[in-house]
């Protein structure tokens, strides 16, 4: 169980990751030791699960970020598992979930441009044999960055 300490750190550490024990200490009112074992048990416990740079994709040249939900023709498994194995090898693929309701999958994608995001779409995803539909949602502006979770 996590004790409001350890929801402390946990919602430091997501919105820095940078932060020492000095200063996780500093915190949490703790001394640097015993926030640095706090964070280590919580590594161990698979709370914390890794560490990553925050990349801007506009300094990247990645200036279209889109939604896209793929309708599959069929639920059978292998030709799920072969559509997941695609997802995987596409890198302005960032992220994907499975889902309730009309869609079954929604990807968030990052690409270089329009072109770009149209290969995706209607050379890659759309000729997979178990894809039936897709739909994309180009991203004007995102109002909320992506946030710590609500520890």
């Amino acid at each position: 169980m996590l004790d409001d300490t350890d929801k402390r750190l946990l919602f430091a550490l997501q919105k820095n990751a940078h932060l020492t024990a000095q200063d996780l200490g500093e915190v949490l009112n703790l001394s640097p030791s015993q926030a640095g074992r706090r964070r280590q048990r919580l590594e161990a416990e698979g709370y914390i699960t890794g560490y990553a740079a925050r990349l801007s994709p506009a300094r990247l040249g990645l200036t279209v970020q889109a939604f896209i939900q793929v309708q599959m023709t069929s639920h059978d498994p292998e030709q799920a598992r072969s559509f997941a194995r695609l997802l995987t090898t596409r890198p302005e693929i960032i992220s994907a979930w499975t889902l309730t309701g009309e869609a079954d999958f929604l990807l968030r994608v990052y690409c270089d441009n329009l072109p770009a995001l149209n290969t995706l779409i209607h050379e890659v995803l759309l000729p997979h044999g178990a894809v039936a539909r897709v739909q994309s949602q180009i991203v004007m502006d995102q109002m909320k960055p992506d946030a710590p979770f609500p520890v």
